[in-house]
């Protein structure tokens, strides 16, 4: 663990900062970004305007974040991020990779063991696909038919065939993602079954109002108040992968010239304008999804069954008839 993540001495000397009571700890392209949103409009749900601080992941956090007050790397720092919660809410954060993570469940637990935890599952296929479409997006990928990404895996676990663009090259290790029993399990191995609430995503897309209650209830919130429907980010695709690629390589300072190319930029842009350019140039680029190839789909939910098996038994919820997986051969 690096310095800045020692909590046992810093709690001590920070006892009178406020620790955050929740955590949303994934997964990603699983409503994590709408529980986000409409929690933050109970008045007594205290999150930060920064959905994703990483604190408890440096190992994990993206090759261009750097140190700043949104991504604090102290837990100074990390603790200001709550200053403005009052004593009557209930202060939390969501950060999709603490689930993905083998670090975060136990580093979460030794800054504040009273946490609660939630954890929010989707079908395993259907998951990979919207995250390589994000991967797609955000340049951590950039090969655009899932099986051949899939495909890679094995070699990129070698560090080859990882694209020079990509922030987050851990990402590219997809079946990683979907290991779903063995991350639930750091977080029950050091926080007792009560304080963790794992949701189906399913069940969320297809009442998030009831989901959030239901959260509520669980962090011991009154859930009487309106509660306004926010849907889950869409799954997108690329127009034009090239150009796009080109606008990140500018953006961090990558390839040929672009080191040079950047400074011009800086020297030249403020940076709430680059900021606002790269948010227009991801816009511009998103297209439709990519046609789903059902073979893929279909080997997918083969190769990860025995998983949902697993995840079924862990659960004591029957996850292989709900995600389908009961027609698969």
């Amino acid at each position: 663990m690096t310095a800045s993540l020692e909590p046992s001495a810093a709690v001590k000397e920070l006892s009178h900062e406020r620790l955050p009571d929740f955590f949303i700890v994934g997964h990603a392209k699983s409503g994590t970004t709408a529980l986000y949103e409409m929690l933050r409009q109970q008045s007594q749900i205290y999150m930060p305007d920064v959905k994703e601080p990483w604190y408890f992941v440096p190992e994990l956090r993206p090759v261009s974040n750097r140190e700043n007050d949104r991504h604090p790397r102290t837990l100074e720092g990390y603790l200001s991020l709550f200053a403005d919660a009052t004593r009557e809410q209930r202060a939390g954060e969501a950060t999709p990779s603490y689930l993905w993570s083998r670090e975060a469940a136990r580093r979460i637990a030794e800054v504040q063991p009273a946490a609660r935890i939630i954890a929010i599952l989707r079908e395993p296929a259907s998951f990979l696909r919207s995250l390589h479409m994000q991967f797609l997006q955000t340049h951590v990928e950039t090969e655009r038919d899932l099986g051949k990404a899939i495909a890679l895996e094995a070699s990129r676990r070698e560090g080859k065939n990882i694209p020079s663009t990509s922030t987050r090259p851990q990402g590219l290790l997809y079946s990683d993602h979907v290991r779903y029993v063995e991350q639930l399990q750091r977080y029950y191995a050091v926080f007792p079954p009560e304080q963790i609430l794992v949701l189906v995503y399913e069940d969320f897309r297809a009442d998030n109002v009831a989901a959030v209650r239901r959260v509520l209830r669980f962090l011991d919130v009154q859930e009487t108040a309106p509660i306004e429907r926010t849907d889950a980010n869409p799954t997108v695709g690329v127009r034009a992968p090239r150009m796009s690629a080109l606008v990140r390589s500018l953006y961090l300072g990558r390839g040929h010239g672009a080191r040079g190319a950047k400074r011009a930029i800086k020297a030249l842009t403020p940076q709430r304008l680059r900021h606002e350019a790269l948010a227009f140039e991801r816009r511009a680029q998103i297209g439709a999804p990519l046609a789903s190839d059902e073979k893929v789909m279909r080997e997918l939910r083969l190769r990860f069954k025995d998983e949902v098996v697993a995840l079924s038994d862990y659960l004591q919820r029957d996850m292989v008839k709900l995600w389908g997986y009961d027609r698969i051969g």
